[in-house]
């Protein structure tokens, strides 16, 4: 397991964040926050992904008054992303678990101490989110748009809130490319306790998404760097929360899971490999324990990798083997061996289950 940076352990809601916390996934919305029934049913397709908290725009007052009505009905805690407008911050604050406000962009000082102070009457989080396109006018002549900027807008924002005895605090540092990101959250990382939230910003469609936030973000959890993250796609709901978990579970950031081996396709293949795969795939995604499982499409690959697995195929010519722990258990015609596999693979995940 992955070495975590220690940090202070706040609350979104009811999700913890930092500490000895699970590393939590985020996403948002991209309705408008003041459809009120589009908004919850956007959240609850999120819920049903696996999102542990999840986050809304609120540009302006219609889409403030809105929360209390959008709180009330769904379960996953609620962040408000304000921009511009802290008079909107001060009425979300009422309602939500969590205030996102970008310092570059949110005004005087004074401003944010009125959200600070209604922040902490009602003990909920304030999230410093440092983007590296909309930098505090100082910061931005003096660095530009570069991984020191970002850093030092953080440090005074931070420290202006601990000034007004704030500390219920998480950070996020986005650059909308990888180097400036990764860069960014490492520079930071030792000069404060308070939690991170990983992201790439205006990472694109979901190919280059998955891409840019599979290279940044699983560097920085292989660092040990992050208590919460958000894959940010163009118009993509659960794909951000697959990806996001994907990327915690291959990363070593988390323990459990099916971890699915298959061989790359090429002129050795003797059987379908590909929708072996897809239906495994499927019908193998709601196991939590930490299973390794093996689909080989010949027995050259199948040799080193069904020894390591848990519970594997040896596909061959119009049959192939079941092998479990090393152990040959089953020689079957084809047709039989992804029914039979499955099988195997519940009653794996079953004993582990049992086995505690």
């Amino acid at each position: 397991m992955i070495k975590r940076y220690p940090t202070n352990k706040i609350y979104v809601g009811d999700v913890a964040i930092g500490g000895d916390a699970p590393i939590s996934v985020q996403s948002m919305t991209f309705s408008k926050t003041r459809d009120v029934q589009a908004t919850i049913n956007q959240i609850n397709r999120l819920h049903f992904a696996g999102c542990d908290i999840v986050r809304v725009a609120v540009p302006d007052y219609e889409d403030a008054n809105a929360l209390k009505e959008i709180k009330s009905q769904i379960k996953l805690p609620l962040v408000a992303d304000i921009h511009f407008n802290y008079r909107l911050a001060l009425i979300a604050a009422e309602v939500v678990d969590c205030i996102r406000i970008n310092p570059g962009n949110i005004g005087d000082k004074k401003r944010v101490k009125e959200v600070v102070q209604a922040c902490k009457q009602r003990g909920i989080p304030i999230r410093i989110g440092v983007n590296s396109g909309s930098l505090e006018k100082e910061f931005d002549i003096k660095y530009g748009a570069t991984a020191k900027g970002m850093v030092e807008s953080a440090l005074y924002n931070i420290k202006y809130l601990e000034d007004l005895d704030f500390t219920n605090i998480k950070i996020s540092l986005k650059a909308s490319d990888v180097e400036r990101t990764v860069e960014a959250y490492r520079m930071l990382r030792p000069l404060t306790n308070h939690p991170f939230h990983l992201g790439v910003t205006e990472a694109g469609t979901k190919f280059h998404s998955t891409i840019k936030s599979s290279i940044a973000l699983g560097t920085l959890l292989l660092d040990g760097i992050g208590d919460t993250m958000r894959v940010s796609m163009t118009g993509e709901l659960e794909e951000e929360v697959l990806v996001a978990k994907g990327i915690l579970k291959d990363s070593g950031a988390v323990k459990g899971g099916v971890n699915i081996i298959s061989c790359p396709t090429c002129g050795r293949i003797e059987a379908d490999l590909v929708s072996a795969v897809a239906k495994v795939e499927e019908q193998t995604k709601h196991i939590k324990e930490p299973l390794n499982i093996s689909v080989m499409g010949c027995v050259v690959n199948a040799i080193g990798e069904a020894k390591h697995a848990d519970v594997a195929i040896a596909f061959g010519k119009g049959q192939g083997l079941i092998i479990k722990k090393g152990e040959v258990i089953a020689k079957l015609q084809e047709d039989e061996l992804v029914t039979k596999f499955l099988e195997e693979v519940e009653k794996a995940a079953k004993e582990m289950r049992d086995n505690g």
